[in-house]
């Protein structure tokens, strides 16, 4: 299997959704997150050439600012994203977390996109790693203000993926 090594995607998504998406990407083939980020996954589509790329995910809250501190817990592997249909997955709820249900914006007219995730997986304790300590790429984040959505970031040496599935 071919993937890109050079960049990953570091993401915060809700705990409840990684939870309840873990069924659906296995069940399914992949778990469909969204975003607003519709250009930055423009770009990761042109920068890919077709091969999978790492996912590093930290749970968020919406109802807290996020800090440098919060810690990658969850990773997987991007293969692909879809422009929303006046903000619906193309798929309708096939492919979303079913907790996503309950907030009524997450599925109607909110994302402008919905990135893909195959092999949805929970880091072991041991390789949980902070924000703080992942490198940035050019064009990434900026290390003091930690992102509120997808960004580009540098595979860290120290999260150990498993084959993707």
């Amino acid at each position: 299997m071919t993937v890109t090594g050079d960049f990953a995607i570091l993401a915060p998504v809700p705990l409840e959704h990684l939870q309840s998406g873990k069924g659906i990407a296995e069940k399914q083939g992949f778990v469909a997150f969204g975003s607003r980020k519709w250009e930055l996954f423009r770009n990761v589509e042109e920068m890919r050439g077709g091969t999978p790329v790492r996912v590093l995910i930290y749970p968020s809250d919406e109802h807290l600012p996020a800090k440098v501190s919060f810690k990658v817990c969850w990773g997987g592997w991007y293969i692909g994203c879809e422009e929303s249909n006046s903000g619906e997955h193309p798929l309708g709820m096939a492919h979303r977390p079913p907790t996503t249900e309950q907030y009524a914006a997450d599925n109607q007219g909110y994302w402008a996109v919905f990135w893909h995730v195959k092999g949805l997986f929970e880091l072991p304790k041991a390789q949980h790693l902070p924000i703080s300590a992942i490198k940035t790429v050019k064009g990434g984040w900026r290390k003091n203000a930690p992102p509120r959505g997808p960004e580009l970031v540098a595979v860290p040496s120290t999260i150990q993926f498993p084959v993707q599935p």
